[in-house]
């Protein structure tokens, strides 16, 4: 074969290998260190938590209710990962984070910020109905393979303020739109509500975002993803969502029920996405 159309060749099918590079994506509420979990205690679920997210091999995942020490102890076990993400009461290092975890081998972080899920996005506090701080983290990462760039949000609704979960999905379609613009976005999170509720119907019909679990044809759904450490296994209501813009095409998800002895490594289950950017 000519050696000019050969390296041609070698060239058209290294591009079409880059291009067609899948990401492993996750939302995982890896629930808060607290001495009321007797049985359930973050120092004995720290380890499986870490071998969950190496077995399943997820590039970047989106990380709830987690306090900082537990963030370092997650990353301690997986060093292969970098991560991004600040305190919810103090926008420092106080409180539950909703941090973002990705390879560092795979992704170079080009920008990251949050807000606040209230009338006063930029600075700490809660807003509407709630009583309790909530917030967004976000970061903007490029593949150093392939050159392209995406953003991906984490989120983590209020858990009864009603008026605060709608508001929330409004300020956050706004937030995204100023922030990434016609860019390719994710968006995972523990949005405390099923298919069913309003806030999440605003952000699944949005016309922006669509729902991960609703672009394949089979989804892995075995359980609902709040099982509260085994104790609420009679729903199969699905709370934590993957998003993503029209830039990605999904290959498939699931709701990870892997455990350990009987327990598992929070009182949520994890949902992995696959995801390919660039259809």
């Amino acid at each position: 074969m000519n050696r000019k159309y050969l390296v041609l060749i070698l060239f058209v099918v290294q591009l079409y290998t880059v291009d067609a590079q899948t990401l492993i994506t996750g939302t995982f509420n890896v629930r808060l260190e607290t001495p009321r979990d007797t049985g359930n205690l973050w120092k004995d679920r720290k380890v499986y938590v870490a071998n969950l997210v190496r077995f399943h091999g997820f590039d970047l995942f989106g990380t709830q209710e987690g306090f900082k020490n537990q963030l370092d102890d997650i990353q301690q076990q997986l060093p292969e990962y970098e991560r991004y993400g600040i305190g919810r009461d103090d926008g420092q290092l106080k409180g539950e984070h909703s941090a973002i975890f990705y390879k560092k081998d795979r992704f170079v972080l080009l920008k990251s910020g949050d807000f606040w899920l209230s009338e006063t996005p930029e600075k700490p506090g809660f807003g509407w109905d709630a009583r309790i701080n909530r917030i967004c983290s976000w970061v903007q990462l490029k593949e150093k393979k392939s050159g392209k760039t995406f953003y991906c949000f984490n989120v983590h609704y209020d858990h009864q303020a009603m008026v605060a979960r709608r508001e929330s999905s409004k300020l956050l379609l706004a937030k995204i739109k100023l922030i990434a613009g016609d860019a390719p976005v994710l968006l995972t999170g523990d949005f405390n509500g099923n298919h069913t509720t309003e806030w999440y119907q605003l952000i699944a019909n949005s016309g922006t975002l669509r729902d991960t679990y609703k672009e394949v044809k089979h989804p892995y759904v075995n359980n609902g993803t709040f099982q509260n450490f085994g104790r609420n296994y009679t729903t199969g209501d699905i709370i934590d969502h993957i998003f993503v813009t029209r830039h990605f095409s999904v290959k498939r998800w699931g709701v990870l029920t892997d455990s350990y002895n009987g327990k598992f490594p929070s009182d949520h289950f994890p949902v992995l996405a696959e995801v390919q950017l660039g259809k």
